[in-house]
């Protein structure tokens, strides 16, 4: 499991956005966002909790994308339901939540952030236990707020 100050292990997935791949976004912050699945309960709140937020959400100064294991066509039905802010990503086999050390038996994707710093090192990690609670945009500016600057 790859820990802060290692090397995000880079990916490239479809998503709702189109294909995202890690590699090509150096130089910027990107803030993965894990989560169990679309639809469910939490992931619902969590992902509308962006939504309400989303002036706020789009001056975090980082790219943000969902990561679960559902396909690009259940995303698409979740992303439009609700109005998601954020491309989500569609991690079917799971490679990318196990590369990351957040894929378990029965539950699958844990419910984790990792922020990838411009250098494409991981800067910031917090998984949650239970995967009851998620990280609000406030939590997620208080995180990339705590990472030092990164000179140009």
């Amino acid at each position: 499991m790859p820990k802060v100050g290692d090397i995000a292990p880079d990916f490239e997935l479809p998503g709702t956005d189109g294909d995202f791949k890690l590699s090509d976004h150096r130089g910027e912050r990107v803030v993965l966002l894990f989560y169990p699945g679309d639809f469910t309960p939490v992931c619902t709140k969590q992902f509308c909790s962006y939504r309400d937020r989303q002036d706020d959400l789009a001056a975090l100064a980082a790219t943000v994308v969902g990561i679960s294991a559902q396909d690009v066509s259940r995303h698409n039905e979740f992303k439009q339901a609700n109005a998601i802010p954020v491309p989500l990503l569609a991690d079917v086999d799971r490679k990318v939540a196990k590369a990351y050390g957040l894929s378990q038996p029965i539950v699958g994707t844990r419910r984790a952030v990792v922020i990838v710093d411009e250098e494409g090192v991981i800067a910031y990690r917090h998984v949650h236990l239970l995967g009851l609670d998620f990280q609000t945009v406030d939590e997620l500016r208080d995180a990339l707020g705590s990472l030092p600057a990164h000179a140009p």
